[in-house]
């Protein structure tokens, strides 16, 4: 199915948010004005956009610690975004979320969650709520290689598919679960094989390549928005930075992520490839580039002119109030 020119620009401009987004912060949190730990995106921007490209509000996502890529791609506010990351009280959740759990429920955005494979189970409910309701609505669940391991991820996975449930569970294969690399904490080596034990389709894309990502997720929202269940899709690629900000990674290889950079960048794959189609030409993403730079700035400026949550506000949000 092809993108128009706005589809792919809008998809390009996404994808530099969050690159630009998490480059800035990870200079930012040096400083140590930002509290509490921060797990940045970089390096996975096209299986943010690729899949975040066939939702609306309506739909929803549950991200992991590592989820400001899915915020971004959601459309949540990056100004918001980087001043809930400062914890300013203009942030999405006024300050009192952080990195870890970011959240805005008028996107979708279920929230990020520092509790390893617990958005699966969570977008079981918010997928039967959309079956029952008949929206059409799909939910979607982000996991990473390590998270792949949970019983709950398994069990959630397993009522989607009793129930026929529209979710799709995204599994995003960075190759290392904090510090094991996922060739040896896989048994049987792909997430993707997982599909079959619970009766349902299973993609394994090239995480560093939207295109693919973007065509297996579009066979999967087909799939859910049609009644027929849920789907699993395996993202292959890497991610740029430790697995927390402060990281040594002493597990990966020498120049091995500035190998990656060079060779298998997501944001040059995605630029070599539609300008060589003559899809965009390359002015038109320098241009993106240059405006993706600037908004992230203002978001920075933003965030630290922000003022902290009243001393007043400490016991809100507690409790839900009905």
């Amino acid at each position: 199915m092809q993108q128009s020119r706005d589809d792919l620009c809008r998809a390009y401009r996404t994808m530099r948010l969050i690159r630009e987004f998490d480059e800035r912060l990870h200079i930012e949190f040096a400083t140590g004005e930002i509290p509490g730990f921060v797990h940045l995106y970089a390096g996975e921007e096209a299986v943010a956009a690729g899949i975040c490209a066939h939702l609306a509000d309506r739909d929803n996502i549950a991200s992991t610690h590592r989820g400001h890529g899915h915020c971004i791609a959601k459309g949540c506010d990056t100004k918001a975004m980087m001043a809930e990351i400062y914890g300013r009280a203009s942030g999405l959740c006024g300050g009192k979320g952080g990195s870890m759990h970011i959240a805005d429920l008028s996107k979708g955005m279920m929230g990020a969650n520092g509790i390893v494979g617990a958005g699966t189970a969570l977008v079981c409910g918010a997928a039967l709520s959309a079956k029952t309701l008949g929206t059409g609505a799909v939910a979607v669940a982000f996991t990473g290689d390590g998270g792949s391991n949970q019983g709950t991820v398994f069990e959630s996975m397993n009522l989607a598919s009793v129930w026929k449930l529209p979710a799709i569970f995204v599994f995003e294969n960075n190759g290392y679960g904090e510090a094991s690399a996922a060739e040896w904490a896989l048994a049987g080596g792909d997430i993707v094989r997982r599909a079959a034990a619970f009766d349902m389709p299973g993609h394994q894309v090239d995480g560093n390549d939207y295109f693919a990502v973007w065509e297996a997720m579009r066979q999967a929202v087909e799939r859910a928005r049609a009644g027929h269940g849920p789907s699993l899709i395996e993202c292959r690629m890497t991610r740029y930075y430790g697995h927390f900000e402060g990281d040594t990674q002493n597990y990966r290889a020498k120049d091995e992520v500035e190998t990656l950079r060079r060779t298998a960048d997501c944001l040059d794959a995605f630029r070599t490839r539609v300008t060589a189609a003559g899809l965009v030409d390359a002015a038109a993403l320098d241009a993106l580039d240059a405006a993706a730079k600037a908004d992230i700035e203002a978001a920075i400026a933003f965030a630290k002119a922000s003022p902290l949550p009243p001393a007043a506000a400490l016991h809100d949000d507690v409790y839900v109030a009905y």
